[in-house]
């Protein structure tokens, strides 16, 4: 499974995300971790949008993802002797030889799971390395059925300076795949830089889940039970809801 997101990507990640989800997930994540008792686990770590500030609280984190420019950027804001918290692995396969209270898997990092042997196999690699009753959390987006029928063209989700004077742009084009439930994203950015307009392009495909499939596939795996949430606040799934918030408990 390859996913290495480009340097100048990686780059702007924390201006783009910190706009774009902050105000939707971060509460409720952060209010996860600081339930744990013990050891957490954040895969798809990234850029540290969680694991900073859960680590500036005491947290006894540690994160892995499978992007070397992603990680390579939340080196920068830890202490050498903090490096060891953070591992170029997978989901699927990662090992440690020490158990979780709680791993995370926040901000569709499941959704980059396109087979359905991929998926059962990262769902029963966390619970093998979780503690008696330790909780696995994962996220995906409800899918839209009409906007499934709709390929985005260029459109802009994203325009900000980020550094004053000089502008940042992102666009997202997709393209629907409902036979094989993917969907396909060109996410493109163009920036002001040495009075230059640079532009970068990274194309990524996400597999979206129905609500019975979901189920389906936990009940498959080494988990003894499981919740579905509809919202990041922790409310019953409704129609109206946006999101599946899977906590898997062991």
């Amino acid at each position: 499974m390859k996913h290495e997101y480009p340097q100048n990507y990686a780059r702007f990640y924390d201006l783009i995300y910190h706009q774009l989800r902050d105000n939707v997930d971060s509460e409720f994540f952060q209010n996860q971790i600081n339930l744990a008792k013990g050891k957490i686990l954040e895969t798809g770590v990234g850029t540290g949008r969680f694991f900073i500030d859960a680590l500036n609280h005491g947290a006894d984190i540690y994160g892995i993802d499978i992007s070397r420019s992603m990680i390579n950027v939340l080196y920068t804001k830890l202490n050498k002797n903090q490096h060891n918290r953070v591992s170029l692995q997978s989901i699927t396969d990662f090992n440690f030889d020490f158990t979780f209270d709680l791993i995370i898997a926040p901000f569709r990092v499941f959704m980059h799971l396109i087979d359905k042997e991929d998926q059962i196999q990262a769902l029963n690699n966390v619970c093998r390395h979780l503690n008696e009753n330790g909780r696995f959390i994962f996220d995906v987006f409800i899918p839209d059925l009409q906007q499934l029928l709709i390929n985005a063209d260029n459109v802009v989700d994203f325009e900000d300076e980020y550094e004053p004077g000089k502008k940042l742009i992102r666009s997202i084009s997709t393209w629907p795949d409902l036979l094989n439930q993917t969907i396909e994203i060109l996410f493109h950015l163009e920036w002001d830089e040495a009075k230059e307009l640079k532009s970068e392009d990274w194309m990524t495909r996400l597999r979206y889940f129905f609500r019975y499939e979901l189920e389906h596939l936990v009940e498959r795996s080494d988990f003894r039970s499981y919740k579905i949430l509809g919202d990041y606040m922790g409310n019953e799934l409704t129609q109206h809801s946006k999101d599946f918030i899977i906590v898997c408990q062991k």
